[in-house]
């Protein structure tokens, strides 16, 4: 068993535990409270691994919602490059858990950063991109990483599949294009659903079916307003669940994102306007977006913005107005809400997966230390052990 005990433990399903324990057994959670004095497991503890988090924050293991982890490697190039497949602008079939390597030096970084889950997965290149996975940090075989795969269908509205394929003089080249594609293969699978025969199964269309039962999102990278309201518009359309992934103009359609029922992951806002359709990014859009009422992660968008900034990202959204537990939010639970996966990560509570970090001070600001990182019970970073190695 592992004690983390004596921290200011924020569950994130309930009040604050200042003085607080967290007991792991094995890979989950086994009690979170106030006075580990009074647990049943007390008299035990020399059976236990132990970590003192006095005057720390105990919190979940931070989520990042939208990433390309192991995907886009670090400094490997064209051969670590496997993000965009960009020789057709409809893949529905490929899988995100064929390519993610967790050699990757950006799996350490999250891991170093308090960061245990990442939802991660191919480009905004093509009109459908493929199957997004979401899986842990820690591990060096990807199957045994998983947490959920498939767990979302990622398409792109607007600047991305119009360049890669427009200056081709292919299609799509407007964004009329972009949404009649999908509205052409969304209708495809609607009706292979309807008539589906397990003796004459169809790979490219089977990846659909988990998006039409509502069982996973449709992951919609959009910026603009107007590819905003499109994707809000063929998801009501086809009745799908969807993520609205960047919504880098959300803050100017605040009522329209909210009515549409839809979540928001935002970012990155920590890089350069390097494109039209970013030229309002602004830290202010997660805070307005949830002062609405909108489920709101925030994301890095790796390696546009590197994994490990992803709590300062939270932090520049609190000094831009955003509530400071629903930052915190936006990292744990809600991230873990929206990408579906909450009955396992994204809080403290008995029965969840044991993944949390113990943080010197306020996680959000820069000067703060990650002590440890706990990844199935396991820990996986100790700062003191690292700085002495």
């Amino acid at each position: 068993m592992l004690l983390v005990d004596h921290g200011t433990v924020y569950t994130m399903e309930g009040p604050v535990l200042k003085g607080g324990y967290v007991l792991c057994r094995d890979d989950k959670i086994l009690e979170v409270g106030e006075d580990f004095s009074k647990s049943a497991y007390r008299g035990q503890e020399k059976e236990m691994e132990y970590i003192d988090a006095s005057h720390c924050i105990v919190m979940p293991g931070i989520i990042e919602a939208h990433c390309h982890v192991g995907i886009t490697e670090e400094q490997k190039g064209l051969e670590g490059d496997d993000c965009n497949e960009v020789t057709d602008p409809i893949t529905p079939q490929l899988r995100a858990i064929d390519a993610i390597n967790p050699m990757d030096a950006a799996f350490a970084n999250a891991m170093e950063a308090g960061i245990t889950g990442l939802m991660v997965g191919p480009g905004s290149s093509n009109v459908v991109g493929g199957q997004f996975a979401f899986v842990k940090t820690y591990g060096r075989c990807i199957d045994e990483m998983i947490v959920k795969a498939p767990a979302a269908m990622k398409v792109a509205f607007g600047e991305n599949p119009k360049k890669n394929y427009g200056s081709q003089g292919n299609t799509p080249s407007t964004r009329m294009a972009i949404a009649a594609m999908l509205r052409e293969e969304l209708t495809k699978a609607r009706e292979y659903a309807k008539n589906r025969q397990e003796k004459e199964l169809d790979f490219r269309l089977e990846p659909w079916l988990p998006v039409l039962s509502g069982e996973i999102p449709m992951k919609a990278h959009v910026h603009r307003t107007d590819d905003i309201l499109t994707a809000i518009r063929i998801g009501r359309e086809f009745g799908l669940d969807v993520t609205l992934d960047h919504c880098s103009e959300g803050h100017l359609i605040r009522e329209e994102i909210a009515d549409s029922g839809y979540s928001a992951i935002v970012g990155p806002a920590m890089t350069s306007r390097n494109k039209i359709e970013v030229r309002y990014v602004d830290f202010k859009t997660p805070g307005e977006l949830r002062e609405f009422g909108v489920p709101v992660a925030i994301t890095t968008d790796h390696p546009v913005t590197l994994i490990q900034y992803l709590p300062l990202c939270a932090g520049m959204a609190v000094k831009k107005g955003m509530d400071y537990m629903q930052a915190l939010e936006a990292i744990t639970i809600s991230a873990a809400r929206i990408c579906r996966v909450d009955d396992r990560v994204g809080s403290l509570r008995p029965g969840k997966d044991a993944d949390l970090a113990v943080f010197s001070g306020n996680p959000l600001e820069i000067f703060t230390d990650n002590l440890y990182t706990v990844i199935n019970g396991k820990v996986v970073w100790d700062k003191k052990a690292s700085d002495k190695s």
